[in-house]
C-alpha cells in the first residue's frame, strides 16, 4: 500500500536495504517529519513504479531533538556512518523548539552532516503554481520560477556546524566567525553557472545573480571576486549583482525577474524563506543540499510539532523534494529513468494546482498530509 503504518514501513525499510539497488538513508526527524517523509516516500516509489524503474531502498536511521531527549545524543551510534554509505539522504524534518542545548541553541544533527560530508549547495527552488496563494498582486507574480542556491557549509553558519567553535566569552560577549573559503566558493559559484546553463537549455533565461554584502563586509567582496572569476567559463550565462538588502526589496517588487541567486549561507537561509512566503508557504519549499560525492534531500520548512500526527502537514516540500532527489540520482547515475521519474512528480503537482484538486490546509484548503498524498499518487499511477 503507498502508506504503511510505521512498523509495517520500518520492516520494509530494513529488509529492503539489503537488497540491490540505490539506497537511501533516512531520517525521519521530529515533529511532521515522519508525517511527510512517508508521503514522499510513497509518491517516489510510485513515480519509479509507473516508469517500470527498480524501487528505492531505505535505511531509516534515528536522530533529532526527540531523540536526543531520550538518549543524549542526536543521531544513533553509527548513524553518521551509514549516512555516508547511502547514495542519497532523505530528511523528514530536524528540531523542537523546547529541546536545546546548554547554549541555547537547537539540535541540529543536520548541520554537522552538513559539514562533514561536504554539502556546500543548497539549492531551493521557488516556483509559482496555478490557483496557489500568491501573496502579491501584480500577475507577473504567476511567472515566478527562480532557484536560491545556498552555500551550505560555511558562511555565518560555520561556528553552528560543530558545536564549541562559538568564541563564548562568559556571560558578556558572544563571537561568531563567518568563514568565506576558495575551493568551497569556486565550487558552489561553478554549480551555480551549470545550473543557469541547464536552465536555459531547457528555455529559462539563462541568468545568475550574485547576492552579497561586498560593499561592507570583505568577506563578501572575496565571494564576489571569485564569482568574477568563475564567470569567464561560463560565456553564454548571463550574471548580474545585487546586495543583499536590495535583493530583499526586489524579491518584493519583482521577483519574476530572477533565475538562479547564489549567496552565502545566512543570507540564502533569510532570503529562501521570503521567496517562499511569496509562492505559497513553506509548505512548498523544496530543498536539496548536494556536495561532490553526496547529496541530501528535506523539505525546508521545520519540525510543526503543534500539528504532528493530525493530518494537517502540507507535504508538497517533501514531495518535490523527492523529485529532487531522482534528478540527483539519474546525473549520480546515468539513468535518465529517474528524471523522468522526477518529471512525472512534477507534472503532477503542476497538474493538481492546475485543476484546483490541490488543496493543502496550510493554503486554507480541505485537504490535509493524506488527502494531498492521495491526490499525487492518483495523477501518478492513472
Amino acid at each position: 500500500t503507498p502508506m504503511l503504518n510505521r512498523r509495517q514501513r520500518q520492516m520494509c525499510i530494513r529488509d529492503s536495504y539489503m537488497a540491490d539497488g540505490h539506497r537511501i538513508a533516512l531520517i525521519c526527524g521530529d515533529g511532521i517529519g515522519h508525517d511527510v517523509a512517508e508521503a514522499a516516500i510513497a509518491v517516489v516509489d510510485a513515480a519509479l513504479d509507473r516508469i517500470g524503474m527498480a524501487p528505492l531502498h531505505y535505511q531509516e536511521i534515528a536522530a533529532g531533538a526527540g531523540y536526543y531527549q531520550d538518549t543524549g545524543i542526536d543521531i544513533e551510534p553509527g548513524g553518521e556512518e551509514r549516512v555516508g554509505e547511502a547514495d542519497a539522504i532523505f530528511m523528514g524534518a530536524i528540531g523542537l523548539p523546547s529541546i536545546r542545548h546548554q547554549d541555547g541553541t537547537e539540535i541540529s544533527p543536520h548541520l554537522r552532516i552538513r559539514d562533514r560530508f561536504g554539502l556546500y549547495a543548497g539549492v531551493r527552488p521557488v516556483k509559482a503554481y496555478p490557483s496557489a496563494p500568491q501573496r502579491l498582486a501584480d500577475p507577473r507574480a504567476a511567472q515566478i520560477d527562480l532557484v536560491i542556491l545556498r552555500e551550505s557549509t560555511e558562511g555565518l553558519f560555520y561556528t553552528a556546524a560543530v558545536h564549541g567553535r562559538s568564541d563564548i566569552r562568559g556571560d558578556d560577549e558572544v563571537r561568531d566567525t563567518l568563514r568565506i573559503t576558495r575551493t568551497t566558493t569556486e565550487k558552489l559559484h561553478r554549480f551555480g553557472f551549470r545550473l543557469a546553463e541547464r536552465r536555459k537549455s531547457k528555455g529559462r533565461p539563462g541568468l545568475i545573480t550574485c547576492v552579497d554584502k561586498a560593499n561592507v563586509f570583505a568577506s563578501m567582496a572575496f565571494f564576489r571576486k571569485i564569482f568574477d572569476e568563475i564567470a569567464p567559463e561560463f560565456p553564454h550565462v548571463e550574471f548580474v549583482y545585487n546586495y543583499v538588502y536590495a535583493h530583499a526589496l526586489d524579491l518584493i517588487r519583482r521577483p519574476w525577474d530572477f533565475y538562479v541567486l547564489v549567496m552565502e549561507n545566512m543570507f540564502g537561509d533569510i532570503l529562501s524563506d521570503l521567496a517562499g512566503g511569496l509562492v505559497g508557504g513553506m509548505g512548498m519549499a523544496a530543498c536539496g543540499e548536494i556536495g561532490d560525492e553526496h547529496g541530501l534531500f528535506q523539505p525546508a520548512h521545520g519540525s510543526a510539532p503543534d500539528i504532528m500526527g493530525q493530518d494537517k502537514a502540507n507535504p508538497l516540500a517533501a514531495i518535490l523534494s523527492g523529485a529532487l532527489m531522482l534528478d540527483y540520482l539519474a546525473e549520480k547515475s546515468g539513468s535518465s529513468g529517474y528524471a523522468d521519474a522526477a518529471l512525472a512528480i512534477e507534472d503532477a503537482v503542476q497538474t493538481g494546482f492546475e485543476g484546483k484538486r490541490l488543496r493543502p490546509m496550510e493554503f486554507g484548503g480541505d485537504m490535509g498530509t493524506k488527502a494531498v498524498t492521495s491526490e499525487i499518487l492518483a495523477t501518478i499511477t492513472k
